[in-house]
């Protein structure tokens, strides 16, 4: 039983999609296709790439969404992290710009993404994808969708030809250890967006190496596991979020049938 009493998520809907698009038409003003970015460039602590979109975005739904819902606890990329929301039964996760680095350099596959825990579990996900012109979200319970349409994962059940996409190293492993063909996409810069596109069954398979944090898989976990998938660590085991460290290690999607023999595989190797 949940110690806290879920939002009312007919009324509070449409509010979350409205602040998703409107961070999306925010980024979209810095991007520019094939060509680097026209928003200012910072670097991080360690290493990592932020512009003054990513702020920008994570400055307006920090006020949006807080201002939705102000007992709920706050987890972005781009915000300082303060402890009090792990006292939270509300939290807000948010990427801003999940892919910086492809949306500095022209690359289409970013995104924001946008979920709700309630106990720690996501209640709401949205993964808007504005240079492909795809809204992507889900409400426990509800379904998934894209566009308003209905989504499902590939109902594949073998991995014999499966359509996967990763990090290189991961996916050569991969293949080294199932011993059968698959079919290689391009790696999907977006993790978020890698994570949804195994959800609508363009992707059958969406290897994650280690290192992702909560805001780049909340949203999308909610769509994927909305639409008969699952994201999973290589023991199988559901992600846990909100955390003192919200960091992951590596992870396995697909779709329900296909996802356990992924595992077995993913486990061969170690």
């Amino acid at each position: 039983m949940l110690a806290h009493s879920p939002p009312d998520l007919v009324a509070l809907t449409p509010a979350v999609h409205d602040a998703a698009r409107q961070a999306g038409a925010m980024a979209l003003a810095f991007f520019r296709p094939g060509e680097k970015t026209s928003a200012r460039l910072w670097t991080k602590d360690r290493g990592s790439p932020v512009t003054e979109a990513d702020i920008a975005v994570d400055d307006f739904l920090k006020e949006r969404l807080s201002r939705l819902l102000p007992e709920a606890g706050w987890l972005s990329e781009e915000t300082a992290d303060h402890p009090d929301r792990l006292a939270c039964g509300l939290v807000w996760i948010v990427d801003p710009i999940d892919g910086t680095r492809a949306f500095m350099g022209g690359h289409r596959d970013w995104s924001v993404a946008i979920a709700l825990l309630v106990e720690g579990h996501p209640l709401l996900g949205v993964v808007h994808a504005p240079a492909h012109g795809r809204f992507y979200e889900a409400a426990a319970g509800a379904g998934a969708r894209v566009n308003g349409s209905a989504i499902r994962v590939s109902p594949r059940e073998h991995i014999a030809g499966a359509r996967v996409a990763g990090p290189k190293p991961l996916v050569d492993s991969f293949e080294a250890r199932v011993g059968e063909r698959i079919a290689r996409l391009e790696r999907i810069p977006s993790l978020a967006l890698r994570l949804a596109r195994v959800a609508e069954g363009a992707v059958e398979i969406g290897l994650v190496s280690s290192d992702s944090r909560d805001w780049d898989l909340a949203a999308a976990d909610l769509i994927l596991r909305e639409a008969g998938g699952r994201v999973t660590d290589l023991a199988g085991n559901p992600l846990v979020y909100n955390r003192a460290d919200p960091v992951h290690g590596e992870l396995a999607a697909a779709g329900a049938p296909l996802h356990p023999l992924v595992i077995d595989a993913m486990r061969s190797r170690r």
